[in-house]
């Protein structure tokens, strides 16, 4: 059973009420500085992510950090000079040692150090601790080690941990046996250290000899299947751990949700008897993963209900969630709420919020917030030319390029992934062959599937058909499903049979349940009349029990999100959007448009294809829009495939009839539609 009731009207209509459902949401308190529980046992206070100040938590690679009882957050004493006993000034030091370090200063760290005259072992360990959050540091923190007169457990687990950290598994197993008395911390390190890097059974091996256990040796573990993806194993140790710690329940939520068996972690999420921030992360994100982005968004609303404060990682989940409902207006008010708070100046953050801006459509908010992103990492950039790709200004998007060279940025295959993209989406066929060869001989960046894809992509919609067939031949590994279906569906652009055939075989062969393979060699055979073919095709779909995923398209109107599917006969406005159609079809027709038939891929007269082609889910929202928005307002619609020739060509009259300017969304990119042209100058 569901955490959260969906609710719906008709079988084709959704309104989908999470913009909404509770009071304006309220991350951030001005006089809030602990998070309130929704019960005593609510999440776990000492849970060092609920701790740290926001600027400390990342989204990257865990480090591990050894705990040790000298590492006080407490603020250096403006008032040192003033001290009246060595001692002072020695505790004094310490505190200012460990204040540096949790902001991650480590030089400013390093000076305080260097300039005391008394050292202890405490303050060795501090600055060692240091060292071992900053994976580039092994080499410092080793040498340090070698200085410290008396070196005790927590230095050994410290420098255990920077071997980790640096994922020198190796040196750190034999600097593990080499540990005179090892405690729990020495054990336990060494445990996640092998788990963290998929050595499972290198860890069962040393769980086994483990002297003593306690909840995070178990921890280790389960987190540890759950990594590996070996959910049975992580199951079996839950069931069996003396003590479950929560993040141990977290980390079997995860792995439910990875394996999409969402009514188990449910389950397991009601029945946690202590939460933390991580645990409602694990669900917010699983549930967008899962493709159930509506019940993320309405679990984000309801944690911030209960006055849990999110952080990065809970705004990164709950914005891809936004992106995935095209909810631009949720976007905007957790984008509101948190310019008021500390994680405001947090580039991932801004990140996050850019890239949800650029998929809902509205690319101007976009790039002012690029533009005032102070410390832009790669991601950023990347963000922002994926934004440029999907709405097509693939020039835009290679000045963004250049502009990361010059800026110093090394690009990642990600970069070529968003260039080679905007390249396709402008049919910059040669430049994008440029960028494709210089990936490994400038930047040395091996291509993988998605390169090819964008490739094939690219070749394919240009025509060149028989060349994207040869560079899937070169291909060093294995074609994946997804670049046969890149090439199915530029076989049915061009309407090259024969190649359209072998595409769809070869789909078939890796993914003989691929509702695409079926539904693109039908729509083939139905572009060329063939419609004995297209009955074949769709009696081998009964045959098999292959679905066709349906068509649906969707628009946000006063908060609420409408979804019209082709031939809606359960929307309340049904009649004036009809009506709506009507009208804009005898208006149309007078400007010249011509309803191009072969979108209807039915044996059937022509009137009925007209019929059917005016009820078409993206015309039905688009005349929803119309006669619910004001006049000259823009009109943002979605949809889940790909948007229809006589739709495209129709929205463009529309946009002229109407004055309006129109977006549409479809899984390839958005259209931009105004004064009768489109954005993507009719090569899509």
């Amino acid at each position: 059973m569901s955490l959260i009731t969906k609710k719906t009207t008709g079988n084709h209509l959704h309104f989908i009420r999470f913009l909404y459902l509770i009071k304006p949401l309220n991350l951030y308190h001005k006089h809030h500085f602990t998070l309130p529980s929704e019960n005593p046992n609510l999440h776990d206070v000492n849970d060092p992510l609920l701790t740290k100040p926001p600027s400390s938590l990342s989204l990257g690679k865990p480090h591990f950090v050894v705990p040790t009882n000298n590492m006080i957050p407490t603020q250096p004493s403006s008032r040192r000079s003033q001290s009246l006993y060595p001692h002072d000034d020695f505790v004094s030091s310490n505190k200012m040692i460990t204040y540096y370090i949790r902001i991650a200063d480590l030089d400013s760290a390093r000076k305080v150090f260097e300039n005391m005259t008394v050292k202890t072992t405490v303050t060795w360990n501090s600055i060692l601790a240091g060292y071992s959050r900053k994976p580039w540091k092994l080499k410092e923190a080793r040498e340090l080690f070698d200085k410290i007169p008396e070196p005790d457990v927590v230095s050994f687990n410290t420098l255990l941990a920077c071997y980790i950290n640096n994922s020198d598994i190796k040196t750190a197993w034999n600097f593990f046996h080499k540990i005179p008395v090892k405690d729990f911390a020495s054990w336990n390190t060494m445990i996640s250290g092998l788990s963290r890097n998929g050595q499972m059974n290198e860890a069962l091996e040393l769980f086994s000899i483990m002297p003593e256990k306690n909840s995070v040796s178990w921890s280790a573990m389960i987190s540890g299947y759950v990594e590996a993806n070996d959910l049975d194993s992580a199951v079996d140790f839950f069931n069996k751990a003396p003590i479950k710690s929560v993040v141990a329940w977290t980390a079997m939520i995860t792995g439910y949700m990875k394996s999409r068996k969402i009514e188990l972690a449910e389950n397991l999420f009601q029945e946690m008897p202590v939460r933390n921030l991580v645990s409602w992360n694990s669900m917010i994100s699983g549930y967008v993963e899962c493709g159930r982005s509506e019940d993320g968004v309405k679990l984000f609303r309801r944690m911030v209900g209960l006055g849990i404060r999110p952080n990065e990682r809970s705004l990164s989940s709950v914005l891809v969630g936004c992106s995935n409902l095209s909810a631009l207006g949720l976007g905007k008010q957790i984008h509101q709420f948190v310019c008021k708070s500390p994680l405001y100046f947090d580039t991932s953050v801004l990140t996050s919020f850019l890239s949800m801006y650029c998929k809902c459509g509205d690319l101007g908010n976009a790039q002012k917030l690029f533009h005032g992103i102070r410390q832009k990492d790669i991601v950023t950039w990347n963000a922002m030319i994926s934004g440029y790709a999907q709405h097509g200004l693939g020039e835009r998007a290679i000045g963004f390029f250049h502009e990361i060279k010059n800026q110093g940025v090394r690009p990642d295959w990600i970069t070529f992934v968003a260039l080679l993209s905007a390249c396709n989406h402008a049919g910059l066929v040669n430049l994008g062959i440029k960028h494709f060869e210089s990936m490994k001989r400038d930047y040395g960046i091996e291509a993988i599937p998605d390169h090819y894809t964008c490739m094939v992509d690219l070749l394919g919609r240009a025509g060149f058909l028989q060349k994207a067939v040869d560079l899937i031949s070169g291909m060093p590994y294995k074609p994946h499903p997804a670049i046969f279906g890149t090439l199915l569906g530029a076989c049915r652009i061009h309407k090259n049979l024969e190649l359209a055939e072998f595409a769809a075989q070869k789909l078939l062969d890796l993914d003989p349940n691929s509702a695409a393979g079926y539904v693109q060699l039908a729509n083939v055979y139905a572009d060329m009349k063939r419609w004995d073919q297209v009955a074949r095709v769709r009696q081998l779909m009964k045959e098999h029990k292959v679905v066709k995923t349906p068509g649906y398209s969707w628009i946000e109107v006063k908060n609420v999100v409408h979804e019209f599917r082709s031939g809606d006969g359960f929307h309340p406005d049904l009649e004036l959007i009809h009506a709506k159609l009507y009208e804009l079809e005898k208006k149309m027709k007078l400007a010249g448009f011509v309803p191009n038939l072969e979108f209807v891929l039915h044996d059937v007269g022509m009137e009925q294809k007209e019929m059917i082609l005016l009820r078409h889910s993206e015309k039905l929202a688009v005349a929803f829009g119309l006669i619910t928005t004001a006049k000259r307002a823009e009109i943002r619609v979605f949809k889940n495939l790909r948007i229809c020739g006589d739709c495209h060509n129709a929205i463009k009259y529309i946009s002229v009839i109407e004055e309006r300017e129109i977006f549409v969304r479809d899984t390839v990119r958005f259209h931009h539609f105004r004064n009768g042209t489109c954005s993507c100058g009719d090569y899509w």
